[in-house]
């Protein structure tokens, strides 16, 4: 425990005046159990490992009733004419789906070039290649799809490092502990928080920004798109960071093969940017196409999606509250 509190210190005044306001015994068993769980089932063969992940997912789909209410009023949004069994196995599926990609982090520390070879493939590799040696810069296009921790990390190790956005976890000790699995081949990542100066740099000098881009936002960080048929609160940043640098927007995700029992790490073509010089205009429609990329590949795969996320907390004026 000494080694944890070393790190604090050396990271500064700010996880330490956190974990004072979050409370100190709090801070330590959230993280004792998040440490015990990685280091546990990384011990674990990686088949064993998998199954051990299913078995977490399937307890949290048991003991989470409110997250089951979530998936369940997202997909009647979706998919309004879904019969009961379907939408009932697809929530099963989106906890084993966490599960699995659970089992598949704790084994990180084992990985590399070699034996990534039989738990991740490539699909259109040479859309992602292409558009890093145009080097205008490259904004991933992505969401929580499939194994989403899992991608950058086999991304890294197959040697294409990058830099992705994430709002940190408010724990300090699990963020410092998740980080550190994360980072071992070059990947890095920026806190959302007063980012844009640095994501702008990155873009700029050739860099690559992995950006999720499938969750609620604020009414003062998004516009409203379409999606499912829905308006939906969509992060602006990508639409703007793309109109300002030139980067090319390149979707990305890695989805889970089942017959095959193999991930596939799936890059398709930059999506076009649409620069006619009405900002505001822009950034509606181009956030309206990015969010259509990410919404057929979630209807072609839909069990690999978060379902449990409260898309459309975020209202229009005057709409009633979803949840």
């Amino acid at each position: 425990m000494s080694a944890v509190t070393d790190s604090i210190h050396d990271s500064g005044n700010d996880s330490g005046n956190l974990i004072e306001r979050r409370g100190v015994v709090r801070t330590y068993l959230e993280y004792g159990i998040a440490w015990s769980i990685l280091k546990l089932f990384g011990l674990l063969p990686r088949q064993l490992a998998l199954q051990a992940g299913y078995a977490v997912g399937a307890l949290a789909h048991a003991v989470l009733p409110h997250l089951r209410r979530h998936a369940e009023a997202n997909l009647r949004i979706a998919f309004p004419t879904m019969d009961e069994a379907e939408r009932e196995r697809i929530k099963r599926n989106v906890f084993r789906n966490l599960g699995r990609l659970l089992g598949e982090v704790t084994q990180f520390p084992k990985l590399n070039r070699d034996n990534l070879k039989k738990i991740v493939t490539y699909e259109g590799l040479e859309h992602y290649v292409n558009a890093l040696n145009s080097g205008r810069g490259v904004i991933l296009l992505t969401g929580h799809i499939g194994a989403w921790e899992l991608s950058v990390f086999a991304h890294s190790i197959n040697g294409y490092p990058m830099s992705f956005l994430k709002r940190n976890v408010d724990n300090p000790l699990v963020e410092q502990l998740g980080e550190r699995y994360r980072s071992r081949f070059g990947n890095r990542s920026i806190d959302k928080k007063g980012s844009v100066r640095e994501i702008i740099k990155t873009l700029k000098s050739g860099g690559v920004i992995g950006i999720l881009a499938d969750l609620n936002t604020s009414r003062e960080e998004g516009v409203f798109c379409d999606f499912f048929g829905t308006p939906a609160c969509t992060t602006a940043g990508i639409a703007t960071l793309a109109l300002r640098t030139g980067a090319l927007v390149v979707p990305g995700y890695l989805l889970w093969d089942e017959a095959a029992q193999i991930h596939r790490l799936h890059f398709e073509p930059p999506v076009e940017t649409i620069d006619t010089g009405n900002q505001k205009e822009d950034i509606q429609t181009n956030t309206a196409r990015y969010t259509k990329v990410l919404e057929n590949v979630i209807r072609r795969h839909p069990d690999q999606w978060l379902w449990i996320h409260r898309r459309w907390k975020t209202r229009p004026v005057g709409e009633p509250d979803i949840y």
